[in-house]
């Protein structure tokens, strides 16, 4: 199907209907579950397993279109792999061979970027990015990258000399030569974007159910049968898509153990630490900087947030265990590394330290594709760096391939494609609250609506209820901070914890137990005090007085 296309920000065309395949075959001696009572039983056209960015990204795509979908989480809320610790950028397009999907994908999603911002209201900024060489003998792979970028269809890319570099990006070390600069590359809120996706997926007829570990699939002469949770709960569905990240050999295997093609999609998990610094330090650098990419990925990279935090990482790992927690002498390594490129960096910044898992498939690339023993089951696994910047061309082209197999996809005339934000107001836009008008707000009676619950970010009791009203279920404090932005200040909620337990308890009548979230239920996170105390910089640097003064009390708001 080739009527699905991106001119511009616009997609033209309709899904044709097309006659259904023939009966799915059964190719292997694997023994599935009996089939379940059919008064039990729930239909659905699609059911997608995991609600990752590219779960979220199909499922809204496919709320369009009029059909009953689901999407299952085995976790408590959505966004809980790699599309919530990762990089946070929307990539150029420059980077992946014009020969894999990754390439192909990448600026195809991006483009897509600043009006779904304008639709859904997760932040997106275009800050631009620059790749960096310190020595002459790079800029042969610079000027590779460049020519890559221009296969890929890239249309703001130019490589710069060092002067031109310097009057864009002063904190730099004077040892940088080249740049290859991409003006449309830029930084978001990926698990904001997730959130935003699903709900607006929600608002147009999709189901989510956390909490749902898909158990065993059984493959039916129309589809599937998939358990949720033992065998309790059945879903059945026409077609089956396995986008469950760094699980997805794991949940094909579920189907059929010894599926020839499970060997085809073979995951290996690849860590990466960060660094977040506190709020307003994104403020030395105006890009995203990168090193040259080597074969393990982009590189340690530095880069502003969307909220203004600075953010330094990732190594990469391959880590078969797929552990999150962190480590000292990795972070150290990290921050040393970007210190060789950014002047003026401080270790006593650092407020936050957090790792991510990439799913790298055995092909290096995205795998979209129909399984050739089971047809309705698709492929969405793989999806390491872009896939966040390609997750919107990713849902179009499943949703291809889905009607390649059979989907009869009819329009929706009452799509609604807004979702308004749970944030007030965007962080450039935001007042800080200073001395007595910042004490007077904490110091609110309960239910205030104008009452800070946060102090660090200034977060008001009406922002929570506003989270508290979104269609997807608050299941924990986590879940909370993603949406509105408490506890991710200088204190890390050490204030704001026990205020939005007693909110939640005395407004709302929940109780959130502390295990729900992932540091209390046994991750290990280095802290602020364990890096310092193992810090040796060559030249220590002295925190300046915004540092000092900014504790986590009652103080001056950080500066955006």
């Amino acid at each position: 199907m080739n009527n699905l296309n991106y001119r511009g920000s616009e997609r033209e065309g309709n899904v044709i209907s097309t006659e259904s395949p023939s009966v799915i075959s059964v190719i292997s001696n694997h023994q599935p579950l009996s089939a379940p009572n059919s008064a039990g039983q729930e239909h659905y056209d699609v059911c997608i397993i995991g609600a990752g960015v590219t779960g979220a990204a199909l499922a809204r795509e496919l709320s369009r279109y009029q059909l009953k979908v689901i999407i299952l989480e085995s976790s408590n809320d959505v966004a809980m792999g790699a599309s919530k610790a990762n990089s946070a950028i929307v990539h150029g397009g420059y980077a992946e061979s014009h020969n894999k999907e990754k390439g192909r994908l990448c600026y195809r999603g991006r483009r897509e970027f600043e009006h779904l911002d304008a639709e859904l209201n997760f932040g997106f900024r275009p800050i631009g990015s620059l790749v960096l060489t310190t020595d002459e003998s790079q800029l042969p792979a610079l000027q590779a990258l460049y020519a890559n970028g221009l296969a890929n269809s890239v249309p703001d890319l130019a490589i710069l000399s060092h002067e031109k570099i310097a009057a864009i990006e002063s904190a730099l070390n004077p040892a940088v030569k080249y740049a290859l600069h991409c003006s449309g590359a830029g930084v978001c809120s990926p698990y904001e974007y997730v959130i935003a996706l699903i709900e607006n997926a929600i608002t147009n007829g999709v189901e989510l159910r956390l909490q749902a570990a898909v158990t065993a699939i059984t493959p039916t002469s129309e589809g599937f049968y998939v358990w949720i949770n033992g065998n309790d709960t059945v879903v059945q569905t026409r077609y089956l898509v396995n986008a469950a990240g760094v699980a997805a050999q794991k949940v094909t295997a579920l189907l059929d153990p010894s599926l020839p093609e499970k060997d085809e999609i073979a995951i290996t998990p690849r860590t990466g630490e960060y660094l977040l610094m506190r709020h307003g330090s994104g403020s030395i650098i105006n890009h995203v900087l990168f090193s040259m990419p080597t074969a393990m990925g982009k590189g340690i990279l530095v880069t502003p947030t969307y909220y203004n935090n600075l953010l330094i990482g990732p190594d990469a790992l391959n880590d078969s265990a797929a552990s999150l927690d962190t480590h000292v002498d990795r972070l150290i390594k990290i921050f040393a590394a970007a210190a060789k490129t950014v002047n003026g960096l401080n270790i006593n910044d650092f407020i936050r330290s957090y790792a991510g898992a990439r799913a790298v498939a055995s092909t290096d690339d995205f795998i979209l594709k129909a399984s050739s023993c089971y047809p309705r089951l698709v492929y969405a696994a793989g999806i390491q760096s872009p896939g966040l910047t390609a997750s919107p061309a990713i849902a179009v082209r499943l949703v291809e391939i889905l009607h390649e197999q059979g989907l009869h996809c009819l329009p929706k005339p009452d799509f609604n494609p807004f979702r308004p934000a749970i944030l007030p107001e965007r962080p450039e836009n935001k007042a800080w609250l200073n001395g007595h008008e910042l004490s007077a707000a904490v110091n609110l009676p309960l239910g205030d609506p104008e009452r800070l619950v946060c102090r660090c970010e200034q977060v008001a009791e009406k922002t929570i209820d506003e989270a508290m009203r979104r269609p997807i279920p608050i299941l924990s404090l986590d879940a909370l901070k993603r949406r509105t932005r408490t506890g991710t200040g200088f204190c890390q909620g050490n204030f704001c914890g026990p205020r939005i337990c007693q909110l939640l308890q005395e407004k709302y009548g929940r109780t959130i137990p502390p295990t729900t979230d992932v540091e209390a239920a046994g991750l290990r996170r280095v802290k602020k005090k364990d890096l310092l105390a193992a810090y040796k910089p060559d030249a220590p640097s002295k925190p300046d007085a915004a540092n000092t003064s900014y504790t986590g009390s009652i103080s001056a708001a950080p500066k955006n």
